[in-house]
């Protein structure tokens, strides 16, 4: 999709390496979640790069204030960054939201679905959904798949997931833990592993006119994504990794920044071979070994586990998905 020079990538690229010698002028990319964090340095990358870039944020004025920067690069760069509001846990927002984008009728390159939440205290969305399930899955299943005919052959869908996919795959009798006790890592599993399930499917149902789909996972970082969890979360989990990684002889974990973060999906998105990304899970800036789901991976190492790529799972969750949300894609 972009002429880039031929170069490996891994765990501590940027942005800025990964788009070192390309240019985007010319291609229009919509972006969710652009009010902080990672959505703001992937806007702001692309614009920098030439890119005409639609931020979508469910606060605009949120949003307009951490964009500033990227509007003045985006100026400087060539490109041009526009927002748009979307509510991920409000269909009637998502439904607004893609319809302004169709009226609109202009033509996408690349989606990039960043926005999400993590290990959210339990809650419902507006239309009843886990809030985690309905967030992070449904809003995005149901905004992509009504912009899917301003999706130009040789475009792509970008899927943010995470290591977290590991924690737990969708349990389409009790996605709203009316069985169970709600676990509120067990929810971020679900919406991880749907995330990748999508890309699948998405994959799957619109590869043969040129239009590919692929699951990232970021890395480590530290966003406003763990606001919901307890003060100290963190530092107790990095010293069961790095416990873990001195047993086995490894250095000690460390996070990634937040350019670096948003490098695999600008990678996936821009500079990875279609046919290589294509329906599959990338982290790093490369393309994940599949691994099955009772193997122990250590902390965020490598590997997606096999039940996320499973094509009869994902083929499930899509018309799962079709009859909560109440349409046919």
């Amino acid at each position: 999709m972009a002429n880039a020079t031929m170069q490996q990538f891994g765990l501590k690229s940027t942005t800025e390496d990964v788009l070192e010698g390309v240019r985007l002028d010319g291609m229009r990319v919509l972006v969710t979640g652009v009010s902080a964090g990672l959505g703001v340095e992937t806007a702001r990358a692309l614009a920098t790069h030439g890119a005409q870039v639609v931020g979508a944020a469910r606060d605009l004025k949120k949003a307009d204030a951490a964009t500033a920067e990227v509007r003045g690069a985006a100026a400087a760069g060539g490109g041009s960054l526009e927002l748009i509001e979307l509510d991920l846990a409000n269909l009637a927002s998502v439904r607004a939201c893609a319809d302004a984008l169709l009226h609109a009728g202009q033509f996408f390159d690349v989606v990039i679905a960043n926005a999400g939440v993590m290990a959210t205290p339990f809650g419902k969305t507006a239309d009843g959904f886990e809030t985690q399930f309905g967030t992070n899955h449904l809003g995005h299943f149901v905004l992509i798949n009504r912009i899917a005919p301003l999706l130009r052959p040789g475009s792509r869908v970008v899927s943010l997931s995470s290591a977290g996919h590991r924690f737990a795959q969708p349990d389409l009798d009790d996605l709203d833990f009316s069985k169970t006790a709600y676990d509120p890592w067990v929810a971020y599993g679900r919406s991880k592993t749907a995330n990748i399930q999508f890309a699948v499917e998405f994959d799957r149902r619109h590869k043969a006119r040129g239009v590919r789909a692929t699951a990232v996972h970021p890395g480590g970082i530290a966003t406003e994504l763990t606001r919901h969890l307890p003060e100290g979360w963190a530092a107790d989990r990095i010293a069961q990794i790095n416990a873990q990684r001195a047993e086995a002889g490894l250095g000690p974990f460390e996070w990634k920044t937040i350019p670096q973060g948003a490098a695999t999906s600008v990678w996936a998105g821009f500079v990875g071979e279609p046919q290589e990304v294509g329906g599959r899970y990338c982290e790093d800036c490369h393309v994940s070994p599949i691994v099955p789901s009772t193997t122990q991976i250590m902390g965020l190492g490598q590997g997606v586990y096999d039940y996320a790529l499973d094509p009869l799972k994902a083929q499930a969750l899509w018309t799962k998905s079709e009859e909560l949300v109440g349409e046919r894609f």
